[in-house]
């Protein structure tokens, strides 16, 4: 008779535990995904008016996983995936910020640094003064960028991508409704490439096109100033009083100053 020592197998079942454990903390993340990694015991508290974890405090984490085989202990972490952001053939992708600073009183949209980039860059944006609110910049057509899907949202004529923190549009989203740009007050066809091109008459011959656009935000125009030019007409004055022949006024009027343009 042997008799039976259930110590001896302590070994065997910490290994089974420590490999099951291992297998759980390994996270597979595809070509054209981003893991959002939730912390889920922390030490630290985030500030009121930050959704993101940026020295590892308890909640969502700035870093993201990139596609590949990926560590992250569970049990800590959890990790939720999120496809990279793609902005079809002849639309546009609109971006707009869940984190950084407030917008000033009055201003429609947020302020853009070169820093800024595509905003795939998070802690970049946050450390160089990035604004909540709407970019003023928008994604061109073929864009395909790993974005932060809580920092950011970005629209596109079909798709919304990122997480809402909203608590008015996550009410909706738990309600099962789709998040799309019509939440947001937009109109699908708002975020189609716009396209200047020649009209068609009824005779069948076409008329040339030009496109005139109109801001809505920045500083009012000075008396005296031209809406269609940067800047009031005291170069065209200036050549005036110099003797200057109308085709050489006239070339001045119609040239651009749009390395004059302030954002």
């Amino acid at each position: 008779m042997f008799a039976f020592a259930p110590w001896t197998l302590w070994p065997s079942v910490a290994a089974v535990l420590a490999l099951f454990y291992l297998l759980l903390s390994i996270r597979r993340i595809g070509p054209t995904e981003v893991g959002l990694v939730t912390k889920r015991l922390g030490w630290r508290r985030l500030s009121e008016d930050n959704p993101i974890a940026f020295n590892k405090e308890a909640g969502y984490q700035a870093d993201l996983l990139m596609p590949g085989l990926r560590f992250k202990p569970w049990l800590i972490y959890s990790v939720d995936k999120f496809p990279w952001v793609q902005v079809p053939a002849g639309e546009i992708g609109v971006v707009i910020a869940q984190v950084g600073e407030p917008l000033p009183i009055g201003a429609k949209s947020a302020v853009y640094r070169k820093e800024f980039a595509n905003f795939t860059d998070l802690l970049g944006f946050v450390e160089n003064a990035g604004q909540k609110g709407v970019q003023r910049p928008v994604l061109p057509p073929g864009t395909l960028v790993p974005i932060h899907p809580v920092a950011f949202l970005v629209m596109t004529k079909s798709e919304v991508y990122g997480e809402p923190i909203s608590p008015e549009l996550r009410g909706r989203a738990r309600r099962g409704g789709k998040i799309t740009v019509d939440t947001f007050g937009l109109a699908p066809e708002q975020l189609e490439l716009v396209r200047v091109e020649p009209q068609r008459r009824s005779d069948g011959m076409t008329n040339d096109t030009v496109g005139i656009v109109t801001t809505y935000e920045g500083d009012p125009l000075l008396s005296g100033d031209i809406a269609s030019r940067l800047g009031d007409v005291s170069d065209i004055t200036e050549m005036e009083k110099k003797g200057a022949t109308d085709s050489d006024i006239i070339e001045i009027l119609l040239g651009s100053k749009n390395h004059l343009h302030n954002n």
